[in-house]
């Protein structure tokens, strides 16, 4: 009987099968400590191991962009997920659908994760915008039905009348929460004439209040130019909001009044400072007054012409010593004149211009004689180097019989350069003539 061999392929579709028609392993929840993890842009791929095992995971984007927290390599968590197998390498892997931590809530771990990141990055120290001591223009963020709008209206009301308040309406609770606080903060710097900007909603869980809690939110408040009061939850609920804004209200009531002064208590500071300032100017004209007496009653203003007594006998002394340094400055320049007149008489001109006539006289009459006798000896040395060349000559050498052969243009120095047949031509002081070797004769040793 033969056997039916099966292929990998068609192995692996059917485990596949198996795994997928589980009911099982369609819905399983496992508990396990995070492994080889390693955030990624899309879908993320990690292990699930425990102490005596290893399954390999994958959570797509659409579900890990739901998930609250940041994990961790070694963080233990709850998935609840389907085991199936994956073909293309023949390994069984858990896809999950929910991760959540383990022991903790992932609201709570992704709200510690987010406050350590931002205290990292100096977003909680920086420093903080003061806010304004006399808004005329107050933004609040908040729901148009809620207690929070109620209670910040009637507050400043109350306080300072004749701030204006504007309301934009706002998510505080859900999903569309977060994006709304963000674009409404967006809106009031668009605008750019608001003194202070409220964000406020009522106490709720965790849940509740978590829009207030994401990063974006954390970043546009930080962001904002204007001031922010945040007001959120209750006295002993602290979200992320209220550490990055500039100013923390533990209620609604509490923010109006950071917001806004009590215009009577101003309007009486105003009276106060009123009253101040006028008996300060009293005072002030009333000791005015009295220097005024006290001047009017000098004896400048009696006898006017003492004021300038001594002006006038200073004039007179400055004028008696003005012509007094006159006088002493013409006898000096008439001295230092008569000296220089005196020095250039010893120093009359005309003798050295007589002297200096002859001395250019003798000059030149040396230079002549110098001129004749250097003449003198370059014609001597002149004539005994032609003479020396002559001596030299090669034209007088060969005036005695000598005579010079060439061949080709070319000196002929010796007779091994020659052979029978040569042309050759002999140089005689007087001409040249041709003539052909026919004989090469060796000098007898």
């Amino acid at each position: 009987m033969s056997q039916q061999y099966l292929t990998v392929t068609a192995l692996t579709r059917y485990l596949k099968r198996k795994f997928d028609a589980d009911p099982y392993l369609e819905r399983v929840f496992l508990t396990g400590e995070i492994s080889n993890f390693r955030l990624r842009p899309n879908h993320q791929y990690f292990s699930l191991k425990d102490d005596g095992a290893k399954i390999s995971a994958v959570m797509f984007k659409s579900a890990f962009d739901k998930v609250k927290f940041r994990p961790e390599e070694g963080m233990k968590v709850l998935i609840v997920g389907r085991i199936s197998l994956y073909e293309a390498s023949g390994n069984y892997q858990i896809y999950v659908e929910q991760m959540q931590p383990d022991g903790i809530g992932a609201l709570y771990q992704a709200y510690e994760q987010l406050k350590a990141q931002l205290t990292k990055e100096g977003l909680f120290a920086a420093p903080k915008k003061p806010l304004p001591r006399f808004p005329k223009r107050i933004a609040i963020l908040t729901s148009p039905s809620g207690a929070v709008i109620r209670d910040i209206i009637t507050t400043v009301k109350r306080r300072y009348p004749i701030a204006q308040l504007v309301l934009f309406p706002t998510i505080v609770q859900g999903d569309k929460a977060a994006g709304d606080v963000v674009a409404n903060i967006a809106r009031v710097e668009a605008a750019g004439d608001f003194d202070t900007m409220i964000i406020g909603r009522g106490g709720g869980s965790i849940e509740d209040l978590w829009p207030f809690n994401e990063e974006r939110v954390a970043r546009a408040i930080f962001a904002a130019q204007t001031p922010v009061i945040s007001s959120v939850g209750h006295e002993t609920d602290t979200t992320i909001a209220d550490l990055v804004a500039d100013v923390r209200a533990a209620t609604p009531t509490a923010a109006a009044e950071l917001a806004v002064p009590v215009l009577s208590d101003e309007l009486l500071k105003l009276k106060q400072q009123q009253a101040r300032l006028e008996q300060a100017f009293r005072m002030q004209l009333q000791r005015k007054n009295e220097r005024y007496q006290r001047v009017f009653g000098s004896y400048v203003f009696r006898q006017p012409e003492r004021l300038y007594e001594a002006q006038t006998l200073k004039v007179d002394q400055l004028n008696q010593r003005l012509g007094q340094g006159l006088q002493q400055l013409l006898y000096t320049r008439e001295r230092g004149y008569q000296q220089i007149d005196h020095r250039l008489r010893q120093v009359y001109p005309l003798a050295r211009v007589q002297t200096g006539k002859q001395q250019n006289e003798f000059l030149r009459a040396r230079l002549q004689q110098q001129i004749l006798r250097l003449m003198e000896n370059k014609q001597t040395a002149f004539a005994n180097t032609v003479q020396a060349l002559d001596l030299l000559s090669p034209l007088k050498i060969m005036g005695r019989g000598y005579t010079y052969t060439t061949k080709d243009e070319q000196v002929v120095k010796t007779a091994g350069a020659l052979h029978p047949d040569d042309t050759v031509t002999i140089h005689f002081h007087d001409g040249a003539v041709k003539a052909v070797i026919t004989e090469q004769v060796k000098e007898p040793e």
